[in-house]
């Protein structure tokens, strides 16, 4: 039986952690998972403690990126065979992830993606956003030829291969399009399914308004520095 973990970023999640914790008991009782508490700044790590919630906390604020990629350092060091990506706030729905596994192992792929714009299903982010990840999407395809409809999609799923890969070398933060087109680069396969994501239950995006500009300008230029540095 395959070893899996759910990784499970986690800053300032106090209003939603718990609620995450018991969908994934009630739909994927079959995975381990593991909180990374972010060094928050409100009570998230007194709720897992007093709920005796399987939680690494880090001394201090990394961001995504490195809240994520703690997660793969521990499925590494602890031999799990694939690992994926739920986050805090109650936008993944644990009831995909057993069809997120048989994808991964039927068609050998080393990541799979839920995605919200296969069927365009469920909440479908602001206009603003989508816009981004309609952008997104060209410049993968235009650097990779491959189609990828929501790569900013934190729901990911990926084998061992991958999680020896992440656990080494992975981006500061705004991580998702950014490792789609590395993988792509070093001859990984990519699938994405279908999903339905939910609004955020409680807390506040990393991604503000104000931010919006200097994301897109970034995640563009680390995208382009990873094609061309290759392999």
């Amino acid at each position: 039986m395959l070893k899996k973990l759910i990784i499970i970023p986690a800053y300032n999640e106090s209003s939603n952690i718990k609620n995450t914790i018991e969908a994934i008991k009630k739909d994927a009782p079959d995975f381990d998972y593991v909180i990374i508490n972010d060094c928050s700044t409100d009570n998230t790590l007194e709720i897992c403690q007093q709920n005796h919630f399987n939680v690494v906390s880090l001394p201090i604020n990394l961001g995504i990126g490195g809240a994520v990629q703690t997660g793969y350092l521990y499925a590494k060091q602890n031999g799990y065979d694939l690992a994926v990506q739920v986050d805090g706030d109650g936008q993944h729905n644990p009831s995909f992830l057993a069809k997120m596994v048989e994808e991964l192992e039927a068609s050998k792929v080393n990541m799979v993606i839920g995605s919200r714009f296969l069927e365009n299903e469920g909440f479908q982010s602001s206009f603003t956003r989508r816009l981004g990840i309609k952008y997104f999407m060209w410049l993968i395809k235009l650097l990779t030829k491959k189609k990828v409809t929501d790569a900013t999609s934190g729901l990911r799923m990926i084998d061992r291969s991958l999680i020896e890969l992440f656990a080494d070398n992975y981006p500061d933060d705004y991580p998702e399009p950014e490792t789609i087109v590395s993988v792509l680069n070093k001859g990984y396969s990519i699938k994405e399914i279908p999903v339905i994501m939910n609004e955020r239950q409680g807390g506040v995006s990393s991604i503000s308004a104000t931010k919006s500009v200097y994301y897109m300008v970034k995640v563009t230029l680390a995208i382009l520095f990873v094609k061309l540095k290759g392999k």
